[in-house]
């Protein structure tokens, strides 16, 4: 059974500190226009992305770094979010719904619990794009973007509870593979931090080298080396980081504490734990 070895992780938190620090902005390494693959974009910010797209390709004036393959493609994928929404069949949605006043129907259950207890959870999305929700039946999700989960929700519940205050995140499917205690596939929410994406898991085990820390998609790495660090240590998100369901983050191994970070760098630990707390109590497998 693979050793965990917390340290290890908050250690990767407090070197990364030590790193030049990059703003969330500057951890982009691509063009403006890959944006769209942000997955909290509103409706309005890829509608305003499509605009510049299709401004470059009538004027033929691409910005620096952009072809017009990439414009194509790019204008394609947008017009798919923005018909087709972001949910896909297997997405995981955690809900939360409290209700401030009387229910506008008796809500209790034969099983004993409220329509609020039973709608919190977390759901899986339908081969139809649909969501199926105890008491409130099937919502369907065709077309809705991440950014729009919540008001939707709210206005479909809204039916069957008065004036509900709803929560929802749509989580992101990520496998985690490599020199983990727990590896497997996890739901996490689009703001995790990595460090807190790991503790996920139990933690890194002693044979894990962070430095050599990367995260691939189609077998293909996508975020490795001094990029990846910098934007860990400017607090990216999985979201900062464009990170899509189904993108594996490798823990690989043949390191150990003492060898990857000094002593120095554990006087940072103590500052950098309060930043994961939030969405470590966030993360579910």
């Amino acid at each position: 059974m693979p050793r965990p070895n917390p340290l290890v992780l908050t250690t990767l938190v407090a070197g990364l500190l030590a790193v030049g620090g990059l703003t969330r902005g500057e951890a982009q390494t691509a063009s403006p226009a890959t944006y769209s693959h942000r997955l909290t974009k509103t409706r309005a910010d890829l509608e305003e992305l499509l605009r510049r797209l299709v401004g470059m390709a009538q004027t033929q004036e691409y910005e620096q770094g952009v072809s017009p393959d990439f414009v194509r493609a790019e204008a394609t994928y947008i017009q798919r979010r923005l018909g087709e929404g972001d949910f896909h069949v297997g997405d995981r949605v955690l809900i939360t719904v409290e209700d401030p006043g009387p229910p506008a129907a008796a809500s209790a259950t034969s099983a004993g619990k409220s329509s609020e207890q039973q709608l919190s959870d977390t759901f899986t999305v339908g081969s139809a794009q649909e969501l199926r929700l105890p008491q409130v039946g099937v919502v369907s999700l065709h077309g809705v973007l991440r950014s729009e989960l919540e008001p939707r929700l709210t206005q479909e519940i809204a039916r069957y509870i008065r004036e509900p205050v709803v929560r929802a995140r749509a989580l992101v499917g990520l496998a985690l593979a490599g020199e983990l205690v727990r590896p497997g596939y996890y739901s996490v929410p689009a703001d995790a931090v990595i460090p807190a994406v790991l503790m996920a898991a139990g933690g890194t085990t002693h044979e894990a080298k962070l430095n050599k820390l990367k995260i691939q998609r189609n077998d293909k790495t996508i975020w490795q080396g001094d990029a990846l660090r910098r934007a860990i240590a400017a607090g990216s998100t999985v979201d900062d980081l464009e990170l899509r369901p189904g993108d594996v983050i490798v823990v690989p191994r043949g390191g150990s504490l003492a060898g990857v970070y000094g002593p120095a760098q554990l006087v940072a630990v103590l500052l950098g734990i309060p930043v994961t707390i939030y969405t470590l109590t966030k993360i579910i497998k």
